[in-house]
């Protein structure tokens, strides 16, 4: 995607009906009011294109907790979610829960950034930012993010390969 004066909507990284199914599961799966839905998916798609070409610059991003259902969602149709990360960052973008974030900013070496570093890193990316869903933090969330915990992984994925089962 080329990077233009005119801001974009994360919307538009995906098809239509995709983008309806991300909204339907963002409702039934993870509480999502049906009126924020499309926001919280158009968020979410918007913070992972960002965040696949922060973390290829050794930079990890951070959702809100308004906008994480929406990469929640995702991670639901991994097929569609693969060709999409592969789209926007070249390779496939783990959800990496971080269970204790009060311990470090970085991760393998890379500065975690809060959720207003995200948004300006979002603009920046020539996306539309959606402050009052970046900006809450009563949102209904997945269960890795009751503290505002979770981001991409840096570029080698392998932030919890501790826990990881092991390849068979």
């Amino acid at each position: 995607m080329t990077i233009t004066n005119v801001s974009v909507a994360g919307r538009t990284l995906v098809t239509a009906p995709l983008f309806h199914a991300l909204t339907d599961r963002a409702v039934t799966d993870f509480g999502v009011d049906p009126a924020l839905a499309p926001r919280v998916v158009d968020q979410a798609l918007a913070f992972l294109a960002t965040a696949g070409r922060s973390t290829a610059a050794n930079v990890q991003l951070r959702p809100s907790k308004a906008v994480d259902p929406g990469w929640h969602a995702f991670l639901m149709y991994t097929r569609p979610y693969r060709a999409f990360c592969v789209q926007v960052a070249g390779r496939f973008l783990d959800h990496v829960p971080d269970d204790d974030p009060t311990v470090s900013s970085t991760r393998n070496g890379a500065p975690v950034h809060g959720v207003a570093s995200t948004m300006q890193a979002i603009a920046r990316a020539g996306f539309v930012v959606d402050p009052d869903l970046w900006l809450i933090d009563g949102a209904k969330c997945g269960q890795c993010h009751e503290d505002g915990n979770c981001s991409a992984s840096g570029g080698a994925g392998d932030e919890n390969e501790d826990v990881r089962y092991p390849d068979k």
